[in-house]
Protein backbone atom coordinates (compact mmCIF):
# COMPACT_ATOMS: atom_id res chain seq x y z
CA UNK A 1 0.00 0.00 0.00
CA UNK A 2 0.90 3.61 -1.15
CA UNK A 3 0.48 6.70 0.63
CA UNK A 4 0.05 10.01 -2.33
CA UNK A 5 1.34 12.89 -0.79
CA UNK A 6 0.56 15.69 -3.44
CA UNK A 7 1.41 15.73 -6.55
CA UNK A 8 3.18 12.64 -8.03
CA UNK A 9 4.79 11.80 -5.07
CA UNK A 10 3.84 8.69 -2.97
CA UNK A 11 5.47 6.56 -0.36
CA UNK A 12 5.14 2.93 0.78
CA UNK A 13 2.99 2.90 4.02
CA UNK A 14 5.36 0.81 5.58
CA UNK A 15 7.76 3.29 5.58
CA UNK A 16 5.82 6.02 7.51
CA UNK A 17 6.80 7.17 11.06
CA UNK A 18 4.57 9.74 11.26
CA UNK A 19 2.49 12.80 9.63
CA UNK A 20 2.97 16.14 11.17
CA UNK A 21 1.76 19.49 10.86
CA UNK A 22 4.12 22.14 10.00
CA UNK A 23 2.15 24.63 11.87
CA UNK A 24 2.38 23.12 15.09
CA UNK A 25 5.18 21.67 15.38
CA UNK A 26 7.83 24.13 14.36
CA UNK A 27 7.48 25.52 17.39
CA UNK A 28 9.48 23.52 19.20
CA UNK A 29 13.23 24.60 18.74
CA UNK A 30 14.06 20.32 18.42
CA UNK A 31 11.73 20.05 15.52
CA UNK A 32 13.12 23.17 13.54
CA UNK A 33 16.62 21.66 14.60
CA UNK A 34 15.76 18.34 13.35
CA UNK A 35 14.38 19.68 9.81
CA UNK A 36 17.42 22.29 9.48
CA UNK A 37 19.08 19.00 9.28
CA UNK A 38 17.76 16.61 7.50
CA UNK A 39 17.63 19.82 4.72
CA UNK A 40 21.33 20.28 4.91
CA UNK A 41 22.05 16.17 4.85
CA UNK A 42 19.99 16.28 1.60
CA UNK A 43 17.23 14.56 2.96
CA UNK A 44 14.32 16.64 2.18
CA UNK A 45 11.82 16.46 -0.05
CA UNK A 46 9.59 18.74 -1.08
CA UNK A 47 6.75 17.67 -2.70
CA UNK A 48 4.79 20.80 -4.31
CA UNK A 49 5.95 24.27 -4.89
CA UNK A 50 3.02 25.77 -2.66
CA UNK A 51 3.48 26.78 0.69
CA UNK A 52 3.74 22.96 2.73
CA UNK A 53 1.23 22.42 5.34
CA UNK A 54 2.27 18.95 6.76
CA UNK A 55 5.79 16.83 6.77
CA UNK A 56 5.82 12.81 6.68
CA UNK A 57 8.67 11.63 8.14
CA UNK A 58 9.46 8.04 6.24
CA UNK A 59 12.37 5.39 7.21
CA UNK A 60 13.83 2.64 4.62
CA UNK A 61 16.51 0.44 5.36
CA UNK A 62 17.88 3.13 8.12
CA UNK A 63 17.92 5.75 5.94
CA UNK A 64 14.95 8.80 7.04
CA UNK A 65 13.41 11.09 4.38
CA UNK A 66 11.60 14.09 5.12
CA UNK A 67 8.54 14.57 2.59
CA UNK A 68 6.91 18.28 2.63
CA UNK A 69 3.79 18.18 1.42
CA UNK A 70 0.67 20.97 0.79
CA UNK A 71 -1.53 18.52 1.94
CA UNK A 72 -3.08 18.96 5.45
CA UNK A 73 -2.19 16.19 7.93
CA UNK A 74 -6.05 15.57 8.19
CA UNK A 75 -6.42 14.74 4.12
CA UNK A 76 -3.07 12.66 4.75
CA UNK A 77 -4.35 10.77 7.71
CA UNK A 78 -8.31 10.14 5.72
CA UNK A 79 -6.21 8.60 2.44
CA UNK A 80 -3.85 6.03 4.80
CA UNK A 81 -7.09 5.26 6.94
CA UNK A 82 -8.70 4.67 3.13
CA UNK A 83 -5.70 2.76 2.18
CA UNK A 84 -5.96 0.39 5.18
CA UNK A 85 -9.76 0.46 4.71
CA UNK A 86 -9.78 -0.97 1.51
CA UNK A 87 -7.17 -3.48 2.38
CA UNK A 88 -9.37 -5.06 5.30
CA UNK A 89 -12.13 -4.99 2.88
CA UNK A 90 -9.98 -6.96 0.48
CA UNK A 91 -8.77 -9.00 2.53
CA UNK A 92 -12.10 -10.36 4.19
CA UNK A 93 -13.25 -10.69 -0.01
CA UNK A 94 -10.53 -13.20 -0.34
CA UNK A 95 -11.01 -14.85 2.86
CA UNK A 96 -14.92 -15.18 2.89
CA UNK A 97 -15.52 -15.20 -0.59
CA UNK A 98 -17.65 -11.76 -0.16
CA UNK A 99 -17.89 -8.52 2.04
CA UNK A 100 -19.33 -8.63 5.50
Amino acid sequence: MYLHLGQNTVVPMRTILGIFDLDNTTGSYLTRQFLKEAEENGRVVSVSEELPKSFVLCEEQGVSTVYLSQLSPATLLKRAEGQVSDWLNQAREDTHGRTS
